[in-house]
């Protein structure tokens, strides 16, 4: 014991720090092999379910389209010329593809009509949540989830009964006199956009109610007891404090909103399509798959910029609140 004691004693300082740090290294390119080995099978997962079909769907977009569906292994930008560009059958003239346009146009303004209507309803429901007991909340809370439980396309069939010419509303308003012939509700923009705020209403009401319940409503009381009104309160207190759950809940809302299938193709009835139709579109009666791949990726990039604007949107007011 005395021995090594004073062989330690004699060791330079500078030589046993090397060795700890090389110890210390050597534990963490352990630790980072050990974690890659752990994540790689959810990393092939990723790839293969997500990743995969992406890279497909890009493949097939410079490909050329089948005589009869499907493609061909030869290179083309057809199907990406032809998302915004059509040619003439007869003189080869191009012109502008003006239904692609106006169901791009479609799809993002019934989006954007969408999330705003989500957040109109959507607002209010999670104030008052936030602003009832604690033991109340989680109730309240059960109530806006139940509508996940039912299938959407049950839930698409639902709006449907409502508002169709022989619906609740329609039989409702004749039986008052308010009406004397159905209002033409179905099959329309108005239609699909009420049917879309409600299956996506819960995913505005959730993340507002998650940035409103951390809220300080003393800061309310105190802007009240400065004489500041309603709309001064809600404009300068409680919105810049539950900003970052008004953007997350409305790109929840717009996103799932601008890709939508079912509810577009029941309620809109094949004539008002969305994004979503068209590609559906490609890939089965029109047998098109370089344009449905090249449509897909258009959408996947508009869904980008979304979520892009989010990002940029997220950091400014997680900067401000900081400043």
């Amino acid at each position: 014991m005395a021995t090594t004691a004073v062989t330690a004693a004699k060791m330079p300082p500078d030589t046993a720090v090397p060795d700890a740090a090389n110890v210390v290294r050597e534990v963490r390119k352990q630790e980072v092999r050990r974690n890659i080995l752990l994540s790689t099978p959810a990393l092939i997962v990723i790839f293969c379910a997500a990743a995969g079909p992406l890279l497909i769907m890009l493949v097939y977009s410079f490909l050329s389209a089948g005589p009869y569906g499907g493609i061909e292994w030869k290179f083309s930008i057809d199907g990406w010329f032809n998302v915004f560009v059509q040619r003439d059958i007869f003189d080869d003239t191009l012109s502008i593809a003006d239904a692609h346009v106006s169901i791009l146009w479609r799809s993002v303004k019934l989006s954007l009509l969408t999330t705003f209507t989500c957040f109109i309803f959507g607002f209010p429901t999670a104030y008052f949540i936030a602003t009832r007991p604690p033991e109340r909340r989680n109730l309240w809370l059960f109530l806006v989830t139940i509508p996940f439980w039912t299938n959407l396309l049950i839930r698409t069939f639902a709006i449907m009964e409502l508002i169709r010419n022989q619906g609740v509303i329609n039989t409702v308003l004749t039986s008052f006199g308010l009406i004397e012939e159905p209002i033409q509700m179905l099959f329309t923009d108005f239609a699909v956009m009420i049917g879309m705020t409600y299956v996506y209403l819960p995913l505005m009401v959730l993340p507002i109610y998650a940035s409103m319940e951390k809220l300080d409503f003393r800061l309310v009381e105190a802007a009240y007891d400065l004489y500041a009104t309603r709309f001064k309160v809600l404009k300068r207190i409680i919105v810049p404090l539950v900003k970052p759950g008004l953007i997350a809940g409305s790109i929840l809302v717009f996103i799932p909103s601008l890709g939508a299938y079912v509810t577009p193709r029941i309620l809109g009835g094949g004539k008002h399509m969305m994004l979503g139709n068209l590609i559906g579109l490609q890939f089965g009666q029109g047998r098109n798959w370089p344009l449905g791949s090249a449509l897909s990726l258009t959408l996947l990039m508009l869904v980008m910029l979304a979520l892009l604007f989010y990002v940029r949107s997220a950091g400014k007011s997680t900067g401000g609140s900081h400043g």
